[in-house]
């Protein structure tokens, strides 16, 4: 199996990854990951909380863009602008990989031919290549304590595939 280098990651993500691990550092197992303009304006509105704008700010290493996407109608239509901006990013510059947590931004990016990972898969993939010392456990109840929904289904694999 082809290892991914590079990835295009939506606004969810980057926030659970945050929480979850205190930084945006994990998300140096990729060469290069891409940030689309519209995603980068999500994150620094902050939300009620400001939730995850000062790990963004910090992360240097992230591919920002610094202008808005022109996006296929299709994609706005059925998805949120940041979504639809991932994925039109990724088209765009032949990036195979996106992060998406929401189902139906997954869906369309598959339907799209990219292939699709997840914060948790990101967790995952930094656990069995040895980046830092972190419990899975731990991660995710940051990630539901912060507002975060993550399925059973989804709890019970990371924690099976990270031998928690």
């Amino acid at each position: 199996m082809l290892k991914t280098t590079e990835l295009v990651i939506n606004t969810s993500p980057l926030i659970a990854l945050a929480v979850a691990t205190g930084s945006l550092d994990i998300l140096q197992i990729y060469q290069k990951v891409w940030v689309p303009y519209e995603v980068g304006q999500e994150i620094l509105s902050g939300g009620p909380n400001g939730v995850a704008v000062a790990e963004f700010k910090a992360a240097q290493a992230l591919h920002k863009h610094a202008e808005l996407l022109e996006i296929a109608p299709i994609l706005l239509h059925s998805l949120d602008r940041g979504e639809a901006a991932v994925i039109q990013l990724a088209l765009n510059h032949q990036i195979q990989t996106v992060c998406i947590d929401e189902i139906a931004g997954r869906r369309v990016a598959r339907l799209s031919g990219l292939t699709v990972t997840g914060s948790v898969g990101i967790l995952l993939r930094a656990k069995k290549e040895g980046w830092g010392p972190f419990s899975m456990r731990e991660a995710i109840q940051r990630m539901t304590e912060h507002g975060i929904w993550l399925s059973e289904k989804v709890i019970t694999f990371a924690l099976a595939e990270s031998g928690e």
